[in-house]
């Protein structure tokens, strides 16, 4: 290395080195706000760090990589937003024990190519979290991306308060330049391949580095067969196999290797041609080593590499093989949606075949065993105890199990994974403080709780308004804000709520500005009133807008201090957020009354907002946001026009299908959904036809509109709704239409039981969204025979019902040109795939997937 080069290293590391020394004075309170607001930087930017990490490295998939920052911003800070890491962090008077946290000084941090935005910020916000400066040696391939993330994180930490020059950057990283910053660092965080990790150890610092995987998976004859599979095509599959704990190799016991080898090709796995291996084999390893050129490639384009052809719909490459040496290219880690498949006549072969793979070369990192729990419970005693890995999961793909907080959520969350001595590695777990001891961890599969929630109180029955209201005596109300629209005001429902107040003396004022589409500054008005007036009471009466408006208004009018940008912020789990929604009713209870029967949003725990300046629409959620009494009269609706029955009712109906489909329902919501749905089919043509007559239709549809709204409030969305909020909100299609305009095209790309990606989290144990339809189906008494069939009919019923409400039957129809269209096209998709809605989709959308579905909704 030049004198040159070495006197810029080591102006950098004195930069951070004089940072570090005033951040080492900082308080626990100043640490966690800098770690949380660089946490939230980072997930902000997690969508444009994916995209660059793509395009300067080749490897994974844009989608993957989207969650995989977003995990590392929203996992790692909810983990360690607690955690006592400055000063005093525990104190026992009886034993007289203090114990005291201090940094180490700067870290050498080294970021490998398949992983450069995620790890940066994971190892960024560990670094602030303890008060260390960080350094950061990118892989040559991945430099810009790199830089890229510990710029945001930088910046972000600075404005919350942090030293400047905290965390730096080798900008023209080298072997020579990354050998010398580990020997100058106070410790290395290393993370890379065995040789970089080796030269970490050697370098004669403290050193936190980690193995290579080469994870081995048994499929007992007691498994789950369609769980195994699918969980393994899972893990194999995301960001096209670069996690260095995804399955390596699967061992199958020789009574369902055939039912397994099956159930693998019926869910897009191609298996390997005899003929065809050597080329494979050629293919992936060069020279002895990992062929650079497959890492984080698809499938198919693998194959193509190789010379042989395979369907385009190809998820995963498997070869079978015997050989367990050395020599065999598929026995090794191959960084690659690409798997061995080895039998084994009995669980005994099995257990001898997974040691040899892990001593082969994936000491210490990460096992697997597909196994009833019960009745295999030996079986996997004795797999854990011969594993020498310290991660050995029960019925868990591997992936995204050694993330950690996702299949068992008492493992800590990281993108550092510890091999323990076996590994040649200081740590034994995923990497956190204190790694003095080699600790075996043994899983089994287990998610977080589902929840049911709706409000305190819901009234239903035609004219029962005057009846619940009068509730607000008793509660000793003085004070009511009526939020409504000019429409309503005039139809002269307000009337209703007013004459009931005047009898109980409670002083009141009006509200009516709520839009169609409510926006922030109406929000932000309403709130300046309330403010004024104080009430006591919030009461909303229209359409899901009045709601949602009022709704905004609560929390504004409790909290004028809270900041938009973090009510809005997105959330992976709405129980692990980083922004906690302040705490309500402290000023007013909210009572919703809804006039159409449509939103939900009586009932429901969201608000769909949207900011006038960007004409972004943003849906919120938190529970706090649950009205306190929901009143659901059918004597409000009996003069909803036309147009608004139809796309209320619509709107209904997708909410009933995608919470009964979504990747959170549960059994509490399931019945709610049907039941909704069954209504709405029956009853929603007569209230369009026959609305200021047919008193029962109007109760029904009232009815069923809530019971949706009560079952997506617990079990959410999907694409659909995420789709249709950033249709409407830019083509200014009213929110039901653009519903009814996708839900065809969002059922037949859901209904596949071999989706190109699986939803990342799901509650259920495989793909099972085409029975779901087929349920619904049945419900409806639709007929068809097989499960296709009835998914069919469902969608031939939801088409021929739009007919009924002569409903517009594409997005053309609805007034979008062409040249409006495909010029908002990629804006309106990538928007879709980051709204809220999306994560509980039963299948995963590609960006391009989701194009695919507005084109054929738009012709």
């Amino acid at each position: 290395m030049n004198i040159t080069k070495t006197d810029e290293l080591d102006r950098k590391l004195e930069k951070v080195r004089f940072a570090q020394r005033k951040f080492s004075t900082y308080s626990q309170e100043q640490v966690d706000e800098i770690f949380r607001k660089a946490a939230m930087a980072a997930i902000d930017a997690r969508i444009p760090l994916a995209k660059l990490a793509v395009e300067e490295t080749g490897m994974g998939l844009v989608e993957d990589k989207v969650i995989k920052n977003h995990f590392a911003g929203e996992y790692i800070y909810n983990e360690y937003k607690d955690e006592k890491t400055c000063g005093v962090i525990e104190k026992s008077e009886p034993y007289g024990i203090t114990k005291i946290a201090e940094p180490i000084g700067v870290i050498a941090a080294i970021i490998p190519v398949t992983n450069p935005t995620s790890t940066t910020i994971f190892k960024s916000l560990i670094a602030l979290k303890t008060r260390n400066g960080i350094l950061f040696s990118p892989h040559p391939r991945a430099k810009k991306s790199t830089i890229a993330a510990a710029k945001i994180i930088l910046e972000a930490a600075v404005k919350a308060g942090a030293p400047e020059g905290i965390i730096g950057w080798i900008e023209e990283p080298s072997i020579e330049s990354t050998q010398m910053l580990m020997k100058k660092a106070d410790i290395t965080l290393a993370t890379g391949g065995p040789s970089m990790v080796k030269s970490a150890y050697s370098s004669g610092k403290p050193a936190i580095g980690v193995g290579p995987g080469n994870t081995p998976v048994i499929i007992d004859e007691t498994a789950h067969i369609k769980m195994a599979v699918s969980s393994i095509i899972l893990s194999k599959t995301y960001d096209n196999g670069v996690i260095c704990a995804s399955e390596q190799s699967v061992i199958v016991l020789d009574s369902i290797y055939d039912k397994v080898r099956s159930e693998f090709e019926n869910r897009g796995a191609y298996i390997i041609n005899k003929n065809d291996m050597d080329k494979v084999r050629n293919t992936i390893f060069v020279d002895g080593s990992i062929n650079s050129k497959i890492v984080g490639q698809s499938a198919v384009k693998i194959a193509s590499m190789a010379g042989i052809n395979v369907p385009k719909s190809t998820r995963i490459l498997i070869g079978e093989v015997n050989s367990l040496g050395e020599e065999e290219p598929f026995a090794h880690e191959k960084l690659s949606p690409v798997l061995a498949m080895y039998n084994a006549k009995n669980f005994d072969v099995a257990l001898n075949k997974a040691v040899i793979l892990v001593n082969l070369g994936g000491l210490g990192h990460t096992s697997a065993i597909y196994a009833d729990v019960v009745k295999a419970k030996d079986k996997i005693n004795r797999f854990s105890n011969a594993m020498k890995t310290v991660r050995t999961f029960v019925n868990i793909p591997t992936a995204q199990g050694a993330s950690g907080d996702l299949y068992n959520f008492k493992i800590a969350p990281s993108f550092t994974l510890g091999c323990g001595s076996w590994g040649g590695n200081s740590v034994s777990e995923n990497v956190g403080p204190k790694h003095l001891l080699n600790i075996k961890t043994i899983a089994e599969r287990r998610e977080n709780m589902l929840w049911f929630r709706v409000p305190p109180k819901a009234y239903f029955k035609f004219g029962c308004l005057q009846f619940a209201l009068r509730e607000l005596k008793d509660l000793n109300k003085k004070r009511a804000f009526i939020v409504t629209d000019k429409v309503i005001y005039g139809l002269g429902y307000v009337d209703f709520i007013t004459k009931i107040l005047e009898k109980m003396d409670i002083e009141f004022k009006i509200f009516t500005e709520v839009e169609q589409a409510p926006t922030l500054a109406t929000a932000r008005r309403g709130a300046e009133e309330m403010l004024r007036f104080k009430p006591d009471t919030i009461v909303s009466i229209g359409g899901g807008s009045s709601m949602d408006a009022a709704k905004i208004m609560w929390v504004l009018y409790e909290h004028p201090e809270v900041k938009f940008e973090d009510l809005a912020m997105r959330f992976m789990d709405i129980r692990k957020r980083i922004y906690t929604f302040p705490k309500l009713r402290q000023k007013a209870m909210m009572i919703a009354i809804a006039t159409s029967a449509g939103s939900g949003s009586e009932v429901t725990p969201f608000a769909v907002i949207t900011d006038e300046k960007t004409g972004i629409k943003y849906p919120l959620g938190d529970y706090e946001l649950t009205p306190d009494m929901a009143i659901v009269d059918a004597e409000l609706m009996m003069n909803m026009p036309k147009d608004l029955t139809a796309a209320s009712g619509i709107d209904a109906l997708v909410h009933g299908i995608e919470a009964y489909t979504s990747v959170l329902a549960s059994e509490y919501t399931n019945g709610l959904a049907l039941e909704s749905i069954r209504l709405i089919f029956k009853y929603l043509p007569q209230a369009y036809s026959e609305g200021t007559t047919n008193e029962k239709a109007r109760e029904k549809m009232a009815h069923a509109s809530t019971m949706a709204g009560m079952a997506f409030a617990n079990a959410f969305l999907g694409i659909c709704h995420s789709m249709a909020h950033n249709l409407g909100s830019e083509h200014h299609i009213q929110h039901g239409i653009a519903n009814g305009l996708l839900i065809e095209e969002v059922i037949r790309f859901n209904a596949v039981d071999n989706p190109v990606k699986q939803a990342s989290f799901p509650q259920y144990k495989y793909p099972n969204v085409i029975w779901r339809y087929a349920r619904i189906s049945d419900y409806l008494k639709l007929g068809g025979n097989t499960d296709s069939e009835k998914v069919e009919l469902l969608i031939k019923s939801i088409h021929e019902l739009k007919e009924k409400l002569d409903m517009p039957v594409n997005i053309k129809e609805a007034g979008v040109s062409e040249k409006n269209f495909y010029a908002t096209l990629d804006k309106i998709s990538e928007l879709a795939l980051d709204d809220q809605c999306t994560g509980s989709n039963p299948r995963s959308p590609l960006t391009s997937e989701i194009k695919e579905i507005f084109i054929n909704a738009f012709n």
